[in-house]
């Protein structure tokens, strides 16, 4: 997979990220705190300072409440 395209999948997901978190109306210090994270976590995953991998990706779509397996397949669409 050309690194061009990854960093597209990977902003597609960050994007879809920020997206629920701003739906279920939390800040990223409000996320940052039901996670037991500094608010920092939060903001650098947004901002693709920091990777996340799928476990932590799973941990924050049960922070901010929705599930999983339908997050996932909405990023596979959108892939």
């Amino acid at each position: 997979m050309k690194k061009h395209n990854r960093l597209n999948q990977q902003k597609k997901l960050l994007v879809l990220l920020r997206g629920a978190r701003i739906d279920a109306e939390l800040t990223q210090a409000q996320l940052a705190a039901r996670l037991d994270q500094d608010q920092t976590f939060v903001s650098k995953y947004e901002s693709a300072e920091r990777r996340l991998d799928i476990l932590e990706v799973r941990e924050i779509c049960q922070a901010i409440g929705i599930d999983f397996v339908e997050f996932i397949a909405r990023l596979n669409q959108e892939l």
